[in-house]
């Protein structure tokens, strides 16, 4: 086994509940420790479900979104002390998001009192001012970046309704300004599929030969397919936040509409909350779906698992997806999966499911219907899609290529300090020298 090491996993938001990057904190945890090494995480509200035996070392914010009343009136006398905190008030006060950077700059802090004592430090998206400030003090610093968000921006500027709404979105990305630059000055970048890559490299101006490809994993003993539970010969499964357009529901909602006539029967169940007033719930109405489709969260991982092994099939609607967890875990499941062929999707599903191309609800209405009408074709997309996951996907695997990683990383920054000449750069020495007066002063 490699030499164990001490990592800090960093998560700006990481319940598993808001969002795969809270999927992804967790499981790579758990598999980082099983694979020999000590972990924490170190995350903002809401906490992450961790294993046991990761440690979680919690970094308080406002939490805007969890605010009782209104955000407005969320800050108080002792918060004028920390500008962290009046930043993030003003930024989500103006329609800005500003939990990403807020948040580097409070673990920066942390990790000057605390940094000595990682190997290094792997960060979760945040990609925030703070990642450099820890990177100059010559702690190695990793980050995960699933997707460019300049997509999520693009689609949901195209969906916006008006020009206000579009400037709201705009306001909203602005932090996008910010990760492109210290996505640009990391040293060292991970993605998780091949489509990534490709368009993180474009978005961000970066070489894609310098981003490194670990795909995520699926926990194929927790998602598997179980004993003694019936599918449910009309049901659809499907995980969505119901109101961001790049996860394609609405093309989802109309496919079940067009094969509603002849499936009356057909039902959609949602792993995600339905916004009141949303133009998802517009959309229901006006098609005449509310009692149709319906909508689940909060639930734990094991009514996840029961309800994909309930569900005939699992679609994965997505307009672009940086990998595709939920289609993934459907498919370790059991679960026949058509999917859309918006980014890393394909990838994932390989020849295991039906791709379709994003965006097309017609599509979409087809492969259910060829699905739904043959019993002997879902069976085997079922045994197909399960066999995929165990063999190409699993957090093993993913925490193997990381801790081989992880150690080329810090054998390159051990070689860098010992090889620079004496001629070096001004710029090169300051950080040798800084670094040098760090670790006195912790030592």
């Amino acid at each position: 086994m490699s030499e164990s090491l001490k990592i800090a996993l960093l998560g700006y938001r990481s319940h598993p509940f808001v969002g795969g990057q809270g999927i992804y904190l967790r499981y790579l945890s758990k598999a980082l420790v099983e694979a020999g090494h000590q972990v924490d995480v170190i995350s903002g509200p809401p906490y992450p479900d961790l294993d046991p035996r990761v440690n979680l070392v919690e970094i308080p914010s406002l939490n805007l979104f969890e605010a009782k009343s209104h955000h407005a009136w969320a800050l108080r006398p002792r918060h004028l002390k920390s500008f962290s905190d009046v930043f993030e008030w003003f930024s989500m006060l103006t329609g800005g998001f500003a939990e990403p950077y807020t948040f580097s700059r409070r673990v920066a802090k942390y990790m000057k009192q605390h940094g000595h004592h990682y190997d290094l430090i792997h960060d979760n998206q945040c990609l925030g001012h703070g990642l450099l400030t820890m990177q100059k003090r010559g702690v190695p610093v990793v980050a995960t970046i699933h997707h460019p968000i300049t997509r999520d921006r693009e689609l949901a500027v195209q969906a916006a309704p008006n020009w206000y709404h579009r400037l709201l979105v705009r306001r909203w990305h602005n932090f996008l300004r910010m990760q492109k630059k210290v996505a640009r000055n990391l040293n060292h970048v991970v993605t998780v599929s091949e489509q990534s890559r490709v368009d993180i490299a474009k978005a961000f101006d970066l070489p894609d030969s310098g981003i490194e490809l670990i795909y995520n994993g699926i926990d194929t003993e927790i998602f598997r397919p179980m004993e003694g539970v019936l599918r449910q010969p009309y049901r659809i499964i499907t995980t969505a936040s119901a109101d961001q357009p790049l996860k394609g529901l609405r093309f989802l909602i109309k496919a079940i509409a067009a094969l509603k006539p002849d499936y009356p029967q057909l039902e959609l169940m949602v792993v995600g909350k339905l916004k009141e007033g949303g133009q998802t719930e517009t959309l229901l109405q006006s098609l005449k779906l509310e009692d149709s489709v319906s909508f689940v969260s909060g639930i734990s991982t094991e009514e996840l698992v029961h309800y994909y092994n309930e569900a005939t099939l699992a679609v994965s609607p997505s307009l672009y997806e940086g990998f595709g967890l939920p289609a993934g875990e459907a498919m370790s499941c059991g679960t026949p999966v058509i999917s859309s062929d918006g980014g890393a999707l394909p990838e994932v599903i390989g020849d295991a499911g039906y791709i379709t191309p994003a965006g097309n609800s017609n599509a979409l209405a087809s492969a259910m219907r060829e699905l739904l009408e043959n019993p002997e074709r879902r069976a085997q997309l079922s045994q197909l899609g399960r066999k995929r996951i165990e063999e190409t996907f699993s957090w093993e695997v993913a925490a193997k290529q990381f801790t081989a990683y992880y150690h080329k990383i810090l054998n390159q920054d051990k070689q860098t300090e010992t090889t620079v000449p004496r001629e070096a750069s001004s710029d090169v020495v300051g950080a040798i020298n800084a670094q040098q007066v760090y670790d006195h002063a912790n030592n």
